[in-house]
């Protein structure tokens, strides 16, 4: 698959709640969690598991029992197995205003590796604009495990419009000093920056705006996405903002430059002294010439 997306975006404002984000299987469900936390504005919270204990402990409140609540037992095909029967409660879950569904798992385990490339097509399956984000494991964790992240990540990849994997070990690399339970929130607070990077985007209001067929477009079908946040004030800020954006773990080492779409979103203070000036386009024009010559781009502008 192909680097497929560059999304960059600072915004804090309303978005309807046409977005879902669906955690499945330990992993997921924490990750969603953080994200519960961190109060994505206007987004639905849905937690999947086989593991009723789980369930029982996660402070998200709409929750999904797949089967009878004991768990996969680490085995991909056995969470594949009790998604699937238990489709109707899973078509039940979707049938609402959702236009766009996250499925978020850590791959890697039982649940989430198994039930997500299930929930994921049943959502794709009804129209939705469906993608993948989701962990593959930190290099310590038992070749085992990451054999079955990698073979979960390619079902999954086939049953979503986009896929946007975080690389533990990455986190690792980036933020070497801190404690393993540290380093496994960092990973949350990650998948929840791509998540309300995106939300954002939908919501924006501003100058030049755009909205979610814009997001639609450049996701729909669209293999690999990377996303990333920048932020800078100051002299040179656009400059510092897109190399912040650049350095982003969310980039999971991926080459931006090869993209075949990008859909940038720059939110800047409507105060006159802050507002984005002529010369600093001549910032982002340079940035924009490091693509390709027929990348299709999209941008918007908020205040």
């Amino acid at each position: 698959m192909e680097v497929e997306d560059e999304l960059i975006q600072i915004a804090n404002v309303t978005t309807p709640r046409i977005i879902k984000v669906i955690g499945v299987g330990g992993g997921g469900g924490n990750a969603v969690a953080q994200m519960y936390r961190d109060n994505i504005p206007e987004v639905r919270y849905l937690v999947a598991n086989t593991d009723k204990k789980a369930l029982d402990d996660n402070i998200v409140p709409d929750h999904l029992q797949l089967g009878p609540g004991l768990g996969a037992g680490g085995d991909p095909e056995r969470g594949a197995a009790l998604a699937n029967e238990c489709l109707d409660q899973i078509n039940a879950a979707l049938d609402d205003e959702t236009k766009m569904v996250f499925v978020t798992a850590g791959m890697g385990g039982g649940t989430g590796t198994g039930a997500s490339p299930v929930i994921a097509h049943a959502a794709r399956e009804k129209g939705i604009l469906t993608v993948g984000i989701v962990t593959i494991p930190f290099l310590f964790e038992r070749e085992k495990q990451i054999d079955k992240a990698l073979d979960g990540l390619d079902k999954l990849s086939k049953e979503v419009d986009a896929m946007l994997v975080i690389n533990n070990q990455r986190l690792c690399d980036i933020y070497s000093d801190l404690s393993i339970i540290n380093a496994f929130k960092r990973a949350d607070e990650t998948l929840s920056t791509a998540v309300s990077s995106i939300t954002e985007i939908i919501s924006m209001h501003g100058r030049v705006n755009l909205d979610f067929q814009d997001v639609n477009t450049t996701l729909r079908n669209g293999g690999v996405a990377v996303m990333s946040t920048g932020y800078a004030e100051g002299e040179n800020r656009v400059t510092r903002a897109i190399n912040d954006a650049l350095n982003s773990p969310l980039l999971n080492n991926n080459d931006v430059f090869d993209a075949s779409h990008i859909l940038i979103a720059i939110t800047t203070s409507s105060d006159d002294g802050a507002t984005l000036r002529t010369g600093e386009v001549d910032e982002i024009n340079a940035f924009m010439g490091h693509f390709n010559s027929d990348i299709e781009t999209k941008w918007g502008l908020a205040f």
